[in-house]
């Protein structure tokens, strides 16, 4: 079992930056690969980083590549999101999830944290 708890949402400027980051619980987090992914009001949930247990492999949405970057550090249990140069459009709930098979999915992934919200201002 694992609980995932994110942080670091608010309400920031375009073209600024935030950091989220999302603890988790147990001894096994570094056997999980984990995922960020995000939901706008009245859209699904959809993809946006992932991470392998190592950190040595990443994949981005296309709307996110160049822009934000996702990292882990395991002997902290945690998995960070780094967004800069963001824009309207990312405002959403955030989610981080974890999943024992790659790459994480917004309909399969094992366990999910409850979201922070980030929201860009004009």
């Amino acid at each position: 079992q694992v609980q995932l708890v994110e942080s670091g949402g608010g309400l920031v400027q375009a073209g600024g930056s935030l950091r989220l980051s999302c603890a988790a619980s147990g001894r096994t987090f570094s056997t999980y690969h984990m995922g960020w992914f995000r939901q706008a009001p009245g859209k699904e949930r959809e993809f946006v980083a992932a991470i392998n247990w190592s950190g040595r492999i990443t994949s981005y949405a296309d709307s996110v590549k160049g822009r934000f970057t996702i990292s882990r550090d395991n002997a902290k249990n945690t998995v960070y999101l780094q967004m800069n140069s963001l824009k309207r459009e990312d405002t959403a709930v955030y989610y981080c999830a974890a999943d024992n098979v790659w790459p994480p999915s917004a309909g399969k992934s094992n366990y999910w944290g409850r979201g922070t919200q980030v929201t860009v201002s004009s």
